[in-house]
């Protein structure tokens, strides 16, 4: 008895889905409307025991035939294209000069191009945040700005070199040997260069007779200690080199340039060691930030 009254309920229900079929079907066909007689469609679809429809439904393809399209991502920014002419940082350079430009637009020009959802102007914007300005990015290793969404290797290898040549100009001097008279010409040779770096360097200027530069040399990179740096090392290429004197400096990744007493043992260290070697040290130079220090100033030796 009940298998009898369901197949009479089945029945019911069929006929009443090939109704409503049909009545869609005419009323799409007489209004014209694609989307009745899609409905009508999908009704007339069989179904499974679990209620899904038994038909495999088609992928939905974009307009020009491709499937399962990503849809483009949303952008913080306009694209410099479509800044008004005198907003763009390029434009804005050709007819007022680079020096009319903010430190992003500078960088933006440097960068080329931005990411699928920032301008260029954008990623300058951002990459200075990150970096907490221009020194920040001019400190920032090649490593540390790919970490930056949107510079990927290419980029950050762009603005170190950027960045390297110009700590190179500011030590360029119209001289090819420039002369060494006071502790701010030191500061001027090396402080650009020495400020920024995050571990202490020590390094040698090795002079000709007249104070003028030979050779600048690294003597050592890491803490500075007098059991690590041996005069030896620091005096070995002033010999090669027939330096007549020498002068040394150091940076504080602190930025304070304020000796310590280790520094002052290593200084009267070298000073005694240079007049036994005729090489004399003229003078030991502490690096902070935009600040030095003169141990010969100081009275050290």
């Amino acid at each position: 008895m009940l298998d009898d009254d369901l197949d009479i309920a089945r029945e019911c229900a069929r006929t009443e889905s090939e109704l409503l079929v049909s009545a869609l079907a005419r009323i799409g066909a007489d209004a014209g409307s694609d989307e009745l007689g899609s409905l009508a469609e999908a009704c007339s679809e069989p179904v499974t025991a679990n209620g899904r429809s038994s038909r495999r439904r088609a992928k939905v393809k974009s307009p020009n035939g491709d499937s399962d399209e990503k849809p483009e991502p949303a952008r913080y920014d306009i694209t410099i294209k479509e800044r008004p002419s005198d907003e763009r940082p390029r434009e804005r350079l050709e007819k007022m000069g680079a020096s009319a430009l903010s430190v992003t637009e500078l960088l933006a020009i440097q960068l080329r191009t931005g990411s699928s959802v920032q301008s260029a102007l954008g990623l300058a914007a951002e990459l200075l945040h990150a970096f907490g300005g221009l020194r920040g990015v001019a400190a920032a290793s090649r490593e540390e700005l790919s970490r930056v969404k949107g510079i990927g290797p290419v980029k950050a290898i762009e603005i170190c070199a950027a960045v390297e040549l110009s700590r190179r100009l500011s030590v360029l001097s119209g001289d090819d040997k420039p002369c060494i008279r006071s502790p701010q010409d030191v500061s001027n040779l090396l402080m650009a260069e020495m400020r920024d770096l995050k571990k202490e360097h020590l390094r040698s200027l090795l002079l000709d007779t007249k104070n003028r530069v030979i050779k600048t040399c690294t003597v050592s990179i890491g803490i500075l200690d007098s059991s690590l740096v041996h005069p030896r090392e620091v005096f070995k290429d002033a010999i090669i080199a027939s330096a007549a004197a020498i002068i040394v400096a150091h940076n504080h990744p602190s930025g304070d340039p304020s000796p310590s007493a280790e520094d002052r043992r290593i200084t009267q260290r070298l000073h005694e060691c240079g007049q036994l070697l005729g090489i004399e040290l003229l003078d030991h130079i502490i690096l902070g930030d935009n600040r030095f220090v003169s141990l010969k100033e100081r009275g050290v030796f």
